[in-house]
């Protein structure tokens, strides 16, 4: 057989075993063990058991657009609901939620999730559209005052993955198929009724009223 059509295919064996371990790494990203629990990031204090459940996707524009009413409805009913954040990144359409979760639950094992999670929608315009997300994510690590090293390590980890994939299978148990997905009390809640901060709002205050 000719030495020269010998070593072109080499070097296509090569190039082709390159191919499918780089991708065989990067699918590792979102790999777990499979025995995580769902997360439990809620702030905010509620006499009235009433509860705000978001499944959030940090790459996703609508969740970023809903993210100013959020945190128009924590301050408005402040002490009057909790609010919960579970983590939702679809994956096959923004190819950085995934990073940006690990980002936010790396924070939350250093106290910090909410201010990691606001970080992430205030800035979702610049890591969202970058290549490699992941220095942004340590710049805010610093920002915020994290141990650094710490937080690179968890972030790699699989007790963090283990976290986010989770999440993902409760809201698959609640039929969850697209972000933001809302419930309140349980209640699953439509966005065509909550596309506004007015109409948020009066849904909120609906479900207070019902609790008196």
């Amino acid at each position: 057989m000719d030495k020269r059509f010998l070593a072109i295919l080499a070097v296509v064996v090569i190039a082709l075993g390159g191919i499918f371990f780089f991708g065989k790494s990067n699918d590792k990203s979102n790999t777990g063990s499979g025995n995580g629990k769902p997360s439990n990031h809620t702030e905010g204090t509620s006499a009235k058991n009433v509860n705000l459940t978001v499944f959030g996707d940090f790459e996703c524009p609508v969740c970023g657009s809903y993210f100013p009413i959020e945190q128009q409805l924590l301050a408005k009913f402040q002490g009057q609901i909790t609010f919960t954040f579970h983590n939702f990144p679809l994956v096959s359409i923004h190819p950085n939620a995934f990073a940006a979760s690990r980002a936010a639950e790396a924070a939350s094992l250093q106290g910090q999730f909410f201010k990691m999670h606001d970080l992430l929608y205030q800035n979702q315009n610049t890591w969202g559209t970058s290549s490699d997300p992941t220095p942004y994510f340590q710049q805010y690590a610093t920002q915020l005052g994290l141990n650094l090293t710490q937080f690179k390590s968890d972030f790699q980890s699989t007790a963090v993955n283990d976290t986010i994939n989770a999440d993902v299978a409760l809201g698959n148990t609640k039929n969850v198929t697209g972000t933001p997905t809302y419930f309140l009390n349980g209640q699953k809640l439509d966005n065509t009724n909550i596309n506004s901060a007015t109409k948020f709002e009066a849904v909120i205050q609906s479900a207070l009223d019902k609790a008196k």
